[in-house]
């Protein structure tokens, strides 16, 4: 399959890079300095614990120079769709696949907005990659597993069968068969929706918390009132999710609980950590996103909106 990486970070450039390893055609779309690094030396990609390696692929910053492709993945922070989604126009063909993993619920409404439902599949990640530099990716950790589908033109009975694998559509399944060649750990879904919403039942609470306290999560969560907190902003969430008339997984709490108990201390969001590096922060595709769907169906969302209030005021960085 032909790839283009629309954002080619931490997140994206990991994934093109494993994909470029397999011997896919992957084209990585960046800029500055970045771009240069891929140009000149390939992307380099540190793994304690999986090994590190050098992907070498063609790397551009305008996607007119790349033409139609198979697949685009988009992987850009959610505050840059304003200048990125408009990129994705010529690299979409007849047959393109938009495979949006960026944070939040509301990225697949932006990027059919420019690419056309019937283009789109949406898609969660669980990586811990950083760029620590240009064309450098360090992975901490083994996560790296993609949980992706349909989201548009869903049918009552695929709704009702989501859990059925034989409800996953053909070209969903040949992307998770390319990904899992490539090592990533990739899992088919008939119905993204779920995972997405099971995503953010907890990264918007998770990201609130420890962005509007500063906070690694252990020096929060050994408060059990705290604990208590994190847990009804989770429910707040849930509740949109049910609202949206979108079912969360049924043992979504269980587990949100285990990992939660069993977390690193100094687990910190990239929320938390692009507010202590100086960057615009992604409060209106998080917490912004909940308020406003909240608001739209009457949901009440205490919790959710003291966050919202906390942290949009520093939405484009450092307040002076």
């Amino acid at each position: 399959m032909r790839f283009a990486i629309l954002g080619s970070g931490a997140v994206g450039g990991y994934f093109g890079a494993k994909l470029a390893m397999l011997g896919q055609e992957v084209t990585f779309i960046a800029r500055g300095a970045h771009l240069d690094a891929i140009r000149s030396k390939g992307l380099r990609i540190q793994s304690a614990k999986l090994g590190d390696f050098v992907a070498t692929a063609p790397a551009e910053s305008d996607t007119a120079k790349v033409g139609p492709v198979d697949v685009v993945i988009v992987a850009v922070k959610a505050y840059d769709n304003s200048t990125a989604l408009p990129m994705l126009q010529p690299l979409i063909g007849a047959n393109t696949v938009v495979l949006t993993l960026q944070n939040g619920v509301d990225s697949v409404d932006d990027v059919a907005a420019v690419a056309g439902e019937r283009h789109v599949l949406g898609g969660t990640t669980y990586v811990a990659t950083a760029l620590e530099a240009p064309g450098l990716i360090v992975q901490t950790g083994v996560h790296r597993t993609i949980i992706f589908g349909e989201v548009f033109g869903l049918s009552d009975v695929a709704l009702a069968k989501s859990g059925d694998r034989r409800n996953i559509s053909p070209r969903v399944q040949a992307i998770a068969d390319v990904l899992a060649a490539a090592d990533i750990h990739a899992t088919p879904v008939a119905d993204a929706r779920v995972p997405i919403w099971d995503k953010f039942v907890y990264l918007c609470p998770f990201s609130g918390f420890t962005g509007a306290s500063r906070l690694a999560i252990g020096h929060i969560w050994k408060f059990p009132h705290m604990q208590e907190m994190f847990y009804a902003a989770s429910r707040e969430v849930a509740a949109i999710a049910t609202a949206e008339g979108v079912t969360i997984s049924p043992n979504r709490f269980d587990t949100l609980r285990e990992y939660m108990q069993n977390i690193p201390p100094t687990t910190r969001s990239s929320l938390l950590i692009d507010l202590e590096q100086g960057k615009r922060i992604e409060v209106e595709a998080l917490q912004g996103a909940a308020v406003r769907r909240a608001s739209k169906h009457s949901v009440p969302v205490p919790i959710v909106a003291t966050l919202y209030a906390l942290l949009k005021p520093w939405e484009h960085g450092p307040v002076k």
